[in-house]
């Protein structure tokens, strides 16, 4: 099993394909596997590199609090261990945040940066909704802590489509490495502090947000408000789409990158 030591955490991670390096950034309550719909059609014609989150997965758990910073500083390490000078950055929900940060700390290093149902700061907002949304997933079991993030991550399509639901359920469900309640309370804590809303505006690679319609986790504004902070961002909304596009929208995410970096792929990294 491939382990990374990083920033002080053991980081599991993948490497899928050849070519130019894309790194890619997952989110709350998840880990590296959310990225296999993506991986066929990114690793045909890219170095991709997928990871699990500290507090996540495969990878090391802590038992004091963290912020959206360290994470950064973590996919950092691992980008140096693994000999990424520059890379193109792809990150979804706390995994965008975790990237605005890394753009943020080494633009240098960063070709292109994609961000997937995302958003720059949530003020008080943020850490009053970590408070409430932890103190209900550590009064959960594993059962009810999956229903209740598929309930917010799902379309009221996916959940109607009874035999897709109850399979993709059941992979959950079956997962050796489920995520403590406690572990995802630090990071829905860490999610709530995130705030580079005043910082966005330093950004000089080239930009991609991907929003969803109806994202009950990131509602579509914050993605409409991450373009407008970031100098020249393209915004794409994916109409009717849910929050978890990686899985819903599998095909159309995985096109929508590729064109992106495809498009940017002759630039070199944003100078410091």
């Amino acid at each position: 099993m491939p382990i990374a030591e990083a920033n002080g955490q053991r980081l599991y991670y993948e490497v899928h394909g050849g070519g130019e390096p894309l790194l890619c950034v997952m989110g709350l309550g998840t880990d590296a596997r959310a990225w296999i719909p993506q991986i066929p059609h990114w690793s045909a014609e890219r170095k991709l590199v997928v990871f699990d989150n500290r507090d996540s997965g495969r990878s090391s758990y802590v038992d004091e609090p963290y912020e959206i910073s360290d994470l950064a500083c973590d996919t950092l390490a691992l980008a140096d261990q693994l000999e990424l000078e520059a890379f193109d950055l792809v990150g979804m929900s706390m995994g965008g945040a975790i990237s605005q940060q890394v753009a943020l700390t080494a633009p240098e290093r960063v070709r292109t940066l994609t961000l997937i149902v995302t958003y720059g700061g949530l003020g008080p907002y943020g850490e009053a909704r970590a408070r409430v949304f932890g103190d209900v997933v550590k009064r959960m079991n594993h059962e009810e802590q999956t229903d209740f993030l598929m309930m917010l991550t799902f379309s009221e399509t996916f959940f109607n489509d009874s035999e897709r639901f109850r399979r993709l359920r059941q992979i959950l469900l079956a997962d050796p490495n489920p995520q403590p309640p406690e572990a995802l309370d630090r990071q829905l804590h860490a999610s709530g502090r995130h705030d580079v809303r005043d910082q966005l505006g330093e950004l000089g690679m080239p930009v991609h947000v991907i929003g969803a319609e109806r994202d009950l986790m990131v509602p579509v504004w914050k993605s409409k408000e991450l373009a407008e902070l970031i100098p020249d961002a393209k915004l794409t909304i994916l109409e009717s789409a849910p929050h978890a596009v990686n899985i819903e929208r599998s095909d159309e995410l995985s096109q929508l990158v590729l064109d992106f970096v495809r498009e940017h792929e002759a630039q070199p990294a944003a100078p410091n």
